[in-house]
């Protein structure tokens, strides 16, 4: 199947097909993101991990994923969009199968880093799929109904995950990715068309994106590990220097390269630059809240998995009815508004989390928290996402994706390394109610502050960012008086279209 000339048109069976296709795939991703935060004190209690371990079972997954998503969104750019999303979506499949399998904290964290992979594959192909595919004026209500659809996956997975420790194991948490992985399969040969950069050139800088592992892994490294044992100890100073070292010889090779894996000439775009910072500071405030919410709930308020999941469910259908048209809003008017508000209203929601204490109620305390929290990302997730990708160039969808996810789930990793030991949780504190409600509490307050930084940071993105491009004049068309449409000097029309002289020229 191909599209048109002009691309997908909204609402035809190929649109649908092409949604549902992306969204299962990306969502399956993101509901693992969520789904596995409810089970980390049951995956604590068998496998016997600290603060420390279920910080990495968490981070090495975002860690693989945020490393690699740049190549990723790269090898779609110049070998085949869905080729890569096909790719990442089996991989995903099979070391979620190995993960159900671990035996031991080690043995889950070095599969996490493997899904991570898969994960890294997938998550920038299902973005830079509908960007190249859809027609420009539907995309923004694309990736409204993709952020959307696909976010309930994230929100879901809080309720799913409960319910599926419950019934058996964490360890269906990865199982019920296998059955998904085979079903996009199927769905995406039927449905995504090919599309590629056909002026990309060479291969990937796979160096460049090596050193980019080596700098997220050793800083992430360096903050899980130095609240145990030490600013000082050998290893933390070791994967500090890497991280820092690793770093900024990937950002000197970018400038340096030809063909660089993330072009500079991207950044020089305001919107572009000041989007994915407030992608950063969001997606860092959403992490820290998401990781601690359900255990606070579990250990410090008494829930059962599944209540503890049951709890955010207001965040999943807030998102199901207004995300789409949360995008579709986005086009019509600009995103600028609701990049301002939306990160505000999600910092309003976390300091309301504030009462979610031993002793509240749920319509007391947590409900309101989250119906706040959940409009606030109705209102930011699709028009950040969209910005993001109408500020970079068509033929870099898949880099510009990559950058976003990248940067999102940086801002995640960096999160649950730093947040815990901020918040003054270390060790087996996490077990603790009195322990975890303290910390709980001033892991808000920081979460809430870096979210309504973000509102700050939209004040300056471009509000016609997501307009269609102007259509071309018919070509016989006079100009109007004040530019000449041939060389755009203004003053009298000199030119028309073809070049003939204008009467008086």
């Amino acid at each position: 199947m191909t599209a048109g000339v002009d691309g997908i048109r909204w609402g035809t069976p190929a649109a649908r097909g092409l949604l549902a296709t992306t969204i299962v795939g990306s969502g399956m991703a993101m509901l693992d993101g969520t789904i596995v935060n409810v089970a980390l004190p049951r995956i604590g209690e068998e496998l016997d991990a600290s603060v420390a371990g279920l910080q990495w079972i968490l981070d090495g997954y975002m860690l693989a994923l945020a490393a690699l998503i740049l190549v990723a969104g790269s090898l779609g750019d110049r070998y085949g969009r869905r080729r890569t999303y096909l790719i990442g979506v089996v991989w995903f499949g099979v070391a979620s199968g190995l993960c159900a399998a671990a035996q031991s904290t080690e043995m889950l964290v070095a599969t996490r880093i493997l899904q991570g992979i898969g994960g890294a594959l997938l998550t920038p192909g299902s973005l830079a799929i509908l960007q190249a595919s859809f027609a420009h004026d539907a995309r923004a209500r694309a990736i409204g109904a993709w952020s959307g659809l696909g976010g309930i996956a994230a929100a879901a997975g809080p309720l799913l995950g409960g319910l599926l420790v419950q019934v058996w194991s964490w360890r269906l948490a990865f199982l019920i990715n296998v059955p998904l992985a085979v079903v996009v399969v199927f769905m995406a040969r039927k449905y995504v068309p090919e599309s590629r950069d056909t002026e990309a050139t060479g291969h990937p800088d796979f160096g460049a994106a090596a050193l980019g592992a080596i700098g997220l892994a050793g800083i992430t490294g360096a903050l899980v590990e130095a609240p145990g044992r030490g600013i000082g100890d050998p290893i933390v100073l070791v994967a500090a220097i890497l991280g820092v070292l690793g770093l900024g010889s990937f950002v000197y090779l970018q400038h340096r390269s030809a063909e660089p894996l993330v072009p500079p000439s991207l950044f020089r775009d305001r919107t572009f630059t000041l989007s994915n910072a407030l992608t950063f500071v969001v997606y860092a405030a959403l992490g820290g809240v998401m990781m601690l919410m359900v255990m606070q709930l579990q250990v410090s308020l008494g829930y059962s998995p599944t209540a503890a999941g049951i709890s955010g469910l207001p965040i999943t259908l807030i998102m199901l009815l207004l995300s789409g048209r949360s995008g579709a809003l986005a086009q019509r008017i600009g995103p600028r508004t609701q990049l301002v508000v939306g990160p505000i209203v999600v910092g309003i929601g976390m300091l309301l989390m504030l009462r979610i204490a031993p002793g509240a109620s749920y319509i007391g305390a947590v409900l309101p928290a989250v119906v706040v929290f959940g409009l606030g990302l109705a209102i930011v997730v699709a028009p950040v996402t969209a910005t993001v990708l109408a500020a970079a160039p068509d033929r870099f969808a898949g880099v510009a994706s990559g950058v976003n996810n990248a940067i999102a789930r940086s801002g995640g990793l960096l999160a649950v390394a730093v947040l815990p030991a901020a918040a003054g949780l270390t060790g087996a504190a996490y077990t603790d109610p009195v322990a975890l409600t303290a910390g709980w509490r001033m892991a808000l307050v920081i979460c809430a502050v870096l979210s309504m930084l973000g509102g700050l940071i939209a004040l300056g993105i471009h509000n016609g960012v997501l307009e269609p491009p102007a259509e071309p004049s018919p070509p016989d068309e006079h100009p109007h008086l004040g530019e000449c449409l041939h060389c755009g000097v203004e003053g009298p029309p000199t030119h028309v279209r073809r070049g003939a002289p204008v009467a008086g020229s």
